[in-house]
């Protein structure tokens, strides 16, 4: 008798690079003139020719930083740039944590599932939506299932329709057919 050992493997998620942002500072700045204020009084000195804003900048011992490069003429202003870059990435990072990030869990069913089967997955779908999570409902069919997609298809609609007696859910992607899997996916309503 031998035995096959399968190797599972994963992908492993490498952490991505974030794109580093450059600021145009003082002598990097390649436009001609800029709508200049300055931060610590804030004072608009109005718009005025680049080399002029960088030596008030340079006469308050501070750099310019083009803060809105996409305006008309672009803005900037005459701040400590060591302190705005701070800022920026403090402001960043405090908005990276207040996105929630919706993930799509997965429920899997068969054609042959008992009730009590059924209502242990309907309970796993209600936890993950109440986390805020989307669920994907699926079936695989395997060998003669094949042919009776339409028994797989019954069974997701009635566990659709019992998981919305207990909590309101909407369709987000209907029961579709890809090879020999059924899926659909829903989320709290």
């Amino acid at each position: 008798m031998t035995y096959t050992a399968l190797r599972i493997s994963r992908k492993k998620r490498r952490p991505q690079h974030q794109q580093r942002v450059i600021y145009p500072v003082n002598e990097r700045i390649r436009e001609p003139e800029l709508r200049v204020i300055v931060d610590h009084s804030g004072e608009h000195l109005g718009i005025i020719k680049t080399p002029n804003a960088l030596a008030a900048a340079k006469e308050l011992k501070l750099d310019l930083v083009v803060v809105q490069p996409k305006a008309e003429p672009p803005i900037a202003k005459i701040i400590d740039f060591g302190r705005y870059k701070y800022e920026k990435e403090k402001e960043a990072k405090a908005q990276k944590t207040n996105a929630k990030t919706v993930e799509v869990k997965g429920v899997r069913l068969s054609t042959r599932i008992g009730d009590h089967d059924l209502n242990v997955r309907k309970d796993q779908a209600k936890k993950f939506m109440d986390k805020g999570n989307k669920v994907k409902v699926e079936i695989i069919l395997r060998g003669r299932e094949k042919r009776h997609g339409d028994v797989a298809a019954q069974v997701i609609q009635r566990f659709m329709t019992e998981l919305n007696l207990e909590v309101p859910i909407k369709i987000e992607q209907p029961v579709t057919r890809q090879g020999g899997q059924l899926t659909s996916i829903v989320a709290k309503a």
